[in-house]
């Protein structure tokens, strides 16, 4: 990738945006980084960026920005229907991702994983499983590590795990990963992409560069994936936790197995899995059979699934008091994600739920609550619409708690209502952006006041 002497405009004062602008710097470029934010209004320090000589243009972005652009890139958090990213499209500017830099970067093979839920957990599991046969690894992405970054520093000889994101993939014409993955497709950032079918289709740009010499892993349970095959040049594995299939990963008499080119790999039982849950077993079929197809042994991975335990947020365990065991589902930001958390337990649950509000329909989800939830405590600008919804699925008003906009309040009243041998689970099944500057800012805000009691 040849920077040197051109003109770079970074769009968007992110994670992916810092990293982009410091590297396109190293590469010889003049860098120019927008955002439409006051600095004032942002968390980050600008001064790395002002020592590396990065120029900072804060506020409402003028077309003039573009004027001697060669090359802009867009972060993650900004949609491309924005004036200034239309400019660069009528100017015949190329506009690229962090992400697709990053891939014209590598010199080691990507694997790559996006789903709408069981990223963040099959890649984190996927990079400790490539570990076992490549010296060097980098894990990246949308998991909160710049993917340029890790590619960089991994250099030639290794491997790469890349979360992927539908927001990262709008602009990404070119990203070519030797393996992806896609876990799962249900309704989530309609309100970004417009419509559930352009969603699949930001989806579906993580293989559409692949072709036969490279790897598709498929979720056969899920419809939306499962007809992907359709759509792809490359060879398709397909991974499934209720069938047993002629070709893939799958469950059988309760041990993950993979069968691939007429071989059969026996792993480890489900039950010795650090993980736990029917959609942690997808997860772990997803990352063996994507770490087997870069090239791992089979009987090398069965240690690191029995030994791995999760990511923090994802059905966290916090700590037990008088009985009672509290989880901190953080990332559950969609209800798809909140009902997996639901159906891991068989005990009665007091659920704190609620925050920035994704107007995704909550009948399924509220279904499971009735069935499963002894007590609803809500809290965040989507407590009214939940609280609706609720009751119009039957759910008994006397149940229903209502904490504001104060997590210290939920978890008070979760801590009041819970008897052992219940369970208090945070899964709120929305963003938290109407409260916190991320999912993992209220878990750890929710685990900090677990601890305190």
């Amino acid at each position: 990738m040849d920077l040197s002497g051109k003109k770079v405009l970074v769009i968007g004062a992110g994670i992916s945006g810092f990293a982009a602008a410091k590297l396109a710097k190293r590469f010889g470029a003049q860098v120019v980084l927008s955002d439409a934010k006051r600095e004032q209004d942002i968390k980050y320090d600008f001064a790395e960026l002002r020592a590396a000589d990065i120029a900072l243009v804060f506020g409402p972005q003028q077309e003039s920005l573009l004027d001697g652009v060669d090359l802009v890139i867009v972060s993650p958090a900004v949609p491309i229907r924005i004036p200034i990213i239309q400019a660069a499209y009528g100017r015949n500017i190329r506009v690229m991702t962090e992400v697709e830099m990053a891939y014209e970067l590598a010199e080691s093979p990507i694997c790559a994983v996006t789903g709408t839920n069981g990223k963040t957990t099959t890649v984190t599991l996927l990079g400790l499983l490539l570990a076992t046969r490549f010296a060097r690894v980098g894990v990246g992405g949308n998991i909160g590590v710049p993917l340029s970054e890790e590619v960089l520093r991994v250099g030639k000889g290794g491997c790469i795990a890349a979360e992927i994101s539908s927001y990262q993939m709008e602009a990404t014409k070119d990203f070519h990963p030797h393996v992806a993955a896609e876990l799962n497709v249900t309704p989530d950032h309609i309100v970004r992409h417009g419509s559930m079918e352009v969603y699949q289709q930001m989806k579906e740009r993580l293989f559409a560069q692949q072709t036969a010499e490279d790897f598709l892993v498929l979720n056969y349970d899920d419809e939306h994936t499962r007809s992907m095959k359709a759509r792809t040049a490359a060879q398709v594995c397909y991974f499934s936790r209720r069938e047993e299939l002629a070709e893939g990963a799958f469950v059988r008499d309760g041990r993950l197995v993979i069968r691939w080119a007429g071989q059969e790999y026996p792993l480890c039982l489900v039950s010795e899995l650090g993980i736990k849950g029917g959609h942690n077993v997808e997860n772990a079929l997803a990352a063996a059979a994507s770490a087997f197809l870069a090239g791992c042994e089979p009987q090398a991975m069965v240690k690191v699934l029995k030994e791995f335990r999760g990511v923090e947020h994802r059905i966290e365990y916090v700590r037990e008091i008088d009985g009672v065991a509290y989880y901190n589902d953080s990332k559950a930001t969609n209800t798809d994600s909140a009902i997996k958390a639901l159906e891991t337990f068989d005990e009665g649950i007091v659920l704190l739920a609620g925050g920035d509000d994704k107007l995704t329909d909550l009948t399924d989800f509220m279904q499971l609550v009735k069935e499963r939830v002894t007590d609803l405590v809500l809290v965040g600008a989507a407590a009214e619409r939940f609280e609706q919804e609720a009751r119009k699925n039957g759910y008994p008003q006397e149940h229903i708690h209502r904490a504001g906009f104060s997590m210290e309040k939920a978890v008070a009243l979760a801590h009041g209502l819970a008897r052992a041998p219940q369970v208090v689970l945070l899964s709120p099944a929305c963003a938290s952006f109407d409260m916190y500057d991320g999912m993992a800012e209220r878990g750890r805000d929710f685990k900090r006041l677990v601890n305190d009691l």
